[in-house]
């Protein structure tokens, strides 16, 4: 194969995500502005392990919802730090708030699915909103959340906050999530059919009714995932239900990861049941490292050797892989440094998915606040 061939294999690699990325932008819609004079009952469930340094906020941030009568259920997952004190604390101020103490986790059980599973059977009101503990709401989400569940009849809607980076780690690696979702799953199709492989979602928001919840099988149908965002709503298809997912940069921000181990073990831990499953790897492997990375190298060769025909097809193929991401920053307000350097945090994503399949392989998956 000549530089030439390679160029043009490369742009064609680069072209294919960017046009799903552009066909799907329309459909990946932001909530409209809703009547906020009718009032809701909506349970907000946070399951919480060790998050003293973000819990407060989460909560208050819920505490401050409008038009929905809330209520705010804490599962204290064996926290070592004062997690459990300081939702009491808040719980003292506001009746609406209370913290409960999780169960021994059972065996065959990964620790959040557990601890939603418990947060399910806790919840007093129909419609159950889970939600991480590093998220902020807005004032108008969980209404026009639950007015998104309603309007487009679907079982399980999933919202994508704004992803809030201040490392070079963060931001040139966590924004790939909406370029990852936008470039390889067609929205309308996810729309349109049950099937489970359309299954998308974002472990940060989920929002259902308890019928729909139950006849899913809720997170113990996923009782051994570590990847709830494309588990569940894959549990809910496989029942015969709907998902559906928004754009949630207006309405909640999440800081994911500190740094760059945190963001590497963070994303290693469920990267198998995702982009490093058996089936997954190669293809996302042959399209980011082809069509993402390779271009970057076949410029530089281009111009030190004046093969203006590679420089072209190059050229091209580096614009349509980089294209995504500066629209990224812009619709999502994420970091447009991270879009100039976007060869390099796509390079550390695939870095980090065949670091998850390389220990999954060896039987050494990887830990989390203390459990494998």
């Amino acid at each position: 194969m000549t530089l030439v061939d390679l160029a043009f294999a490369a742009a064609i690699l680069a072209a294919v995500p960017a046009l799903v990325y552009l066909y799907n932008l329309p459909y990946f819609c932001r909530l409209p502005k809703v009547d906020l004079h009718d009032n809701m009952s909506v349970s907000v469930l946070i399951p919480a392990r060790d998050e003293e340094n973000t819990i407060r906020d989460a909560v208050e941030s819920v505490l401050f919802s409008k038009c929905v009568e809330v209520e705010v259920v804490v599962l204290d997952d064996h926290s070592t730090d004062r997690t459990a004190k300081i939702v009491q604390q808040i719980g003292r101020e506001d009746e609406r708030v209370r913290v409960e103490k999780a169960p021994p986790l059972p065996l065959g059980w990964c620790g959040k699915q557990h601890a939603c599973h418990v947060l399910s059977q806790l919840a007093r009101h129909e419609i159950l909103v889970f939600m991480d503990a590093d998220v902020r709401l807005e004032p108008s989400a969980l209404k026009r959340s639950i007015e998104f569940l309603g309007h487009t009849q679907a079982d399980l809607v999933s919202g994508f906050p704004k992803q809030v980076t201040e490392s070079l780690s963060e931001k040139l690696v966590v924004p790939l999530i909406h370029s990852i979702l936008l470039g390889f799953l067609p929205l309308d199709w996810m729309r349109r059919w049950r099937w489970s492989a359309l299954s998308a979602g974002c472990g940060q928001l989920f929002v259902t009714r308890r019928p729909a919840y139950r006849k899913a099988g809720g997170h113990k149908a996923i009782k051994t995932s570590r990847h709830d965002g494309i588990t569940l709503p894959r549990a809910f298809r496989k029942a015969g239900l709907r998902t559906d997912v928004f754009d949630g940069t207006d309405l909640a921000t999440c800081r994911m990861y500190h740094g760059l181990r945190e963001m590497w073990n963070g994303l290693a831990k469920n990267a198998t049941e995702g982009m490093a499953s058996v089936g997954a790897l190669p293809v996302f492997t042959v399209f980011l490292l082809g069509g993402q990375i390779l271009p970057i190298f076949l410029v530089a060769v281009s111009l030190a050797s004046r093969q203006w025909p590679v420089l072209v097809c190059s050229g091209l193929a580096l614009a349509l892989s980089v294209l995504p991401r500066i629209l990224s920053a812009w619709r999502f307000r994420q970091s447009y440094l991270g879009a100039m350097l976007h060869p390099a945090g796509v390079a550390i994503l695939l870095a980090i998915q065949w670091y998850a399949f390389i220990r999954r392989l060896a039987g050494k998956p990887v830990a989390w606040k203390g459990r494998t």
